[in-house]
Order: C-alpha cells, then sequence, then structure tokens
C-alpha cells in the first residue's frame, strides 16, 4: 500500500492558457510595485498533479519584510483616514473585479493546489464575496452613545483602526483565506502584509495585480513570498512593534509559536488552528442526507480543509447501511489532475500529505480496521479516497487530523457517550451532526464544544457567518458582522460640558 506504483498517474494533461496573462506574476509586491528588492535566491511552485515547475519566486527575507511593513505604516496614515465609503467602493470594485476574472482566478488556482477546476471557481466566487460583505461593514463600524451618569458628563465611544496587521496563510485555500482576512482589515481601514503559502503564491498575487487596478492605494496590500525564510518572515511580523495585529491560519503548534512571539509587543491575534472535527449521524438520521453531507464536508479540497470531518460516528442500528452506502459513492469517485473534466478529486498538496495518510491508514488497518473503499496511494501526490470501518479510539486517526481523503467510521450506541466521545480533544473546531429530532438538534447542538456545529448540513462556510474555534483551534471570528471587530480598537471618550 506504501510503495508507489507510478511517480504521478497523470500522464499528460493541458493546462489552459490565462485569458489575462499578466495576472501571473513571479514578483514579490511592495508598496505598489513588482519587485524581486535585488533578492538573488528563489523557490520553485510546483503543480502538485504532475511535480512539474510552474514558476519561480523570490524568496524573500526580514530585509523585505520590513521594506513592506515600513510601506504599510506609511500608507496606513492616509488609509485610515478614508471614509467607510471610499473603502467600501473600492472593495466593491475589487470584488467585481475577482468576478470579472474568476476563469482566470481559478485556472491559477487549480494549477497550484491541484483541487478540481470547478471547486476552484467556487472558491474564488466565496473568496470574492468577502470583498462583498466586507464592503458593506466598512460603512458600519457604529460606536455608541452611553448613557451619562453626571449632568455634565457625556460618555461616548468610537472605532478605529488597529494598524499595520500581518496576515499569514497557508495553501489550502489560496485565494478565500486572503480575502477573508484582507476584506476585514481594509475595511476596518488597516493596511497589510501578507506572507502566502509557499506552495501557492500565485493566487495571492493575481489579487494584488487586481488591487491596483482598481485603484487600491500603494502600501495598503503587500505581499513578501517566501519558502527557506518563513519562520525568519513570520517571527519579523510578530515582533515589529510597527505591525499591531497578526491573523494567522495554519496549526495549532506553528499558531503557539506565534502567539508567544506576538506577545513581546502585545499584539492582538486572531488565529484558526488545527481541527479534529467529528461527524455524528444519529439513527433516527436521514441516511441519504447524511452520506451526502460526508461527501461535502470529508472530502472537499481531496479533505484538505480545516474543517473536514475527521471522526465519524455512526449509531450502531443504521450503521451497515449508512457505511455501506458511503463507500458506494466514494467508489465512484475518480481521481486525476484538477484540469480533467473527468477528475472529481485532485492531489494531495506533497509527499508529506501523502505520507501522512499513509501512516494513518496503515495504523489503522493494522490495529482491526477494515478499508471499505480506496486505501491505495496511487503515485505520486495521489491517494485513493478512503472509507474505513470498524475503527477504534486507539487509532491515529481518532486524534490526529489526517487532512486527506479518509473518512474513518467509528460505531456508538447512546446520545451521551457520542457527545462525550465528539468532546473528547483539545481541539474545538468544527463539528457535525444529522438528526430529525428537533430537540436532540437543540441539545447537542449546544453540548458540542466547537466554535461551528453543522446540523443536517455538511458545509457551514459563508461570508455571512463566523468563522472560527475554541479550546486550541484558535482565537477570534471570521466573516459576518464581527470580522471586522478584530480590526478594530475601541475608544471611549468622555466629554465635560
Amino acid at each position: 500500500m506504501s510503495t508507489p506504483a507510478l511517480r504521478t498517474i497523470v500522464t499528460s494533461v493541458a493546462i489552459p492558457k490565462l485569458k489575462d496573462q499578466s495576472l501571473f506574476k513571479e514578483l514579490g509586491f511592495i508598496n505598489n510595485e513588482w519587485t524581486n528588492k535585488n533578492v538573488k535566491e528563489t523557490f520553485s511552485v510546483t503543480d502538485p498533479a504532475t511535480d512539474k515547475e510552474i514558476g519561480k519566486l523570490p524568496d524573500m527575507g526580514v530585509k523585505e519584510t520590513k521594506d513592506a511593513i515600513q510601506a504599510a505604516s506609511t500608507a496606513f496614515k492616509s488609509w485610515s483616514q478614508t471614509t467607510g465609503k471610499q473603502r467600501h467602493d473600492l472593495l466593491i470594485k475589487w470584488y467585481q473585479a475577482m468576478m470579472e476574472n474568476q476563469d482566470d482566478l481559478a485556472t491559477i488556482l487549480t494549477w497550484e493546489n491541484g483541487k478540481t477546476l470547478p471547486e476552484a471557481k467556487g472558491e474564488v466566487a466565496y473568496a470574492a464575496s468577502f470583498y462583498e460583505w466586507f464592503a458593506e461593514e466598512a460603512v458600519r463600524t457604529y460606536g455608541t452613545v452611553i448613557p451619562n451618569h453626571l449632568p455634565n458628563q457625556r460618555y461616548l465611544t468610537i472605532k478605529q483602526p488597529v494598524g499595520v496587521v500581518g496576515i499569514i496563510t497557508p495553501w489550502n485555500f489560496p485565494a478565500a483565506m486572503i480575502t477573508r482576512k484582507v476584506g476585514a482589515a481594509l475595511a476596518a481601514g488597516c493596511t497589510v502584509v501578507i506572507k502566502p503559502g509557499a506552495e501557492t503564491p500565485y493566487s495571492a498575487l493575481a489579487l494584488c495585480e487586481l488591487a491596483t487596478r482598481v485603484g487600491i492605494p500603494a502600501g495598503v496590500i503587500n505581499v513578501v513570498p517566501t519558502e527557506k525564510h518563513v519562520a525568519d518572515v513570520g517571527k519579523e511580523l510578530c515582533t515589529n512593534p510597527i505591525v499591531k495585529k497578526i491573523s494567522f491560519t495554519g496549526s495549532t503548534a506553528v499558531g503557539k509559536l506565534l502567539m508567544a512571539q506576538s506577545s513581546s509587543t502585545m499584539k492582538k491575534v486572531s488565529m484558526e488552528l488545527g481541527g479534529n472535527a467529528s461527524f455524528i449521524v444519529f439513527d433516527d438520521a436521514d441516511i441519504t442526507a447524511a452520506v451526502d453531507g460526508i461527501i461535502a464536508c470529508k472530502f472537499r479540497g481531496t479533505g484538505q480543509t480545516c474543517v473536514s470531518a475527521n471522526r465519524i460516528y455512526v449509531q450502531k442500528n443504521i450503521y451497515k447501511e449508512f457505511s455501506t452506502r458511503l463507500a458506494e459513492k466514494v467508489r465512484q469517485f475518480q481521481v486525476g489532475h484538477g484540469f480533467d473534466p473527468k477528475t472529481t478529486h485532485g492531489p494531495l498538496i506533497n509527499g508529506k500529505g501523502i505520507e501522512k495518510v499513509q501512516r494513518h491508514v496503515k495504523d489503522a488497518v493494522n490495529k482491526g480496521a477494515e478499508i471499505l473503499a480506496g486505501g491505495k496511494h496511487l503515485g505520486g501526490s495521489f491517494f485513493e479516497p478512503t472509507v474505513l470501518g470498524k475503527m477504534s479510539t486507539d487509532m491515529c486517526i481518532h486524534t490526529e487530523e489526517t487532512f486527506g481523503p479518509v473518512a474513518a467510521l467509528f460505531e456508538f450506541e447512546t446520545e451521551n457517550e457520542v457527545v462525550e466521545l465528539a468532546n473528547n480533544t483539545p481541539f474545538g473546531l468544527a463539528s457535525y451532526f444529522f438528526s430529525r429530532d428537533v430537540g436532540r438538534c437543540w441539545k447537542v447542538a449546544e453540548r458540542l464544544e466547537t466554535g461551528m456545529v453543522g446540523v443536517n448540513t455538511g458545509i457551514i462556510s459563508s461570508c455571512y457567518t463566523p468563522f472560527g474555534g475554541v479550546k486550541e483551534s484558535g482565537l477570534g471570528r471570521e466573516g459576518s458582522y464581527m470580522g471586522v471587530d478584530d480590526y478594530i480598537n475601541v475608544k471611549y471618550i468622555s466629554m465635560g460640558l
């Protein structure tokens, strides 16, 4: 199972040509300039489906990060003084530019990330929606008037942008992870320095090209690409006193490190960290809907999402029927290059992803699990979408996030038992369950220790709703009317008459 038969299952695929080739940038973006800052080091970005090089970017470090921070600091002086309406208008233009270039942005995204082209187009639309949403929030950062207890005093609060924001994003949503943070930051009046995932930097750079076209001022958005110097760049963002906030999406271990570094200057932080999502199917559930929910939740992005179901608990009375129907559907998936129209699921991002999936499957099988579908490494970064049955809590999958296309099924008997199992983790990002008992729906939703709960649905993310976790899955909320709050300082003003 662990020995690849081929380097990759992809023999040939046509890479679509961009309608607008100028969206593909191979330089950093600092103060509205496309530049390598005379950096001689470069790093390669590869297509995860073929391992072929897409292009090279300057491998920037601390010096270039400081330059970007200074540019953002200078721009903040004027950007923070713009009106909410002015920021609204620019964000709406940026949203429209993204939708007008949806096909090209999706092509870049599929090429560097590997997800299928239809899924990439969906991500671009989802990503753009954050600019539209936060454009509307820009004009609604209301203050308050507080009733006074002294006749000659008046009390009020106003909201002001925190300042320069350091943004560190992962590779699994190359466009949406940028816009969800940048949209809120710009709406609040902040400026940003972005360190995108080294595996998928081209989507971030394409968004910067569109930003210049719609008139976002110089220095408001900056991107520092790096691979070798990622730790140094992250440390500079966290410890530089000019930067007033860090927004990070990634692993809990790295999030803790960045929080510790940020404490030296008492920065605001928002952290969207690791998960170990439970997905519960009660015996009164609509089984067809639950199977569809698992497929949408577990296998989107080939299982490489932080809210992907990791532990799937199925009540004993329906376990056999549910597992059989899920395995039948999963066997119909077509693995291949994201640009192949027949492909339903693309590759994992790299060899490390494959190694973890292989380790989890092997551990489960060695401890008594059975493979109901898939289970094989197909070469390169491809792994068969897999369903495992007869899972037990001593297996790695129960405590570690797989981040791959493996649906692990655990049998349970009672509601109290499964809620205890679901909560028995240091993580608390997302959870899901299916039931047609309205009383149970309320009770279980309230008892699950996660920041987000999907009830009778496997898809929970949107620009309109708050995204974030509890416990070791992070701090803060992104999206929704709450999303701007992390980029705002509340100032209380006491006025004597």
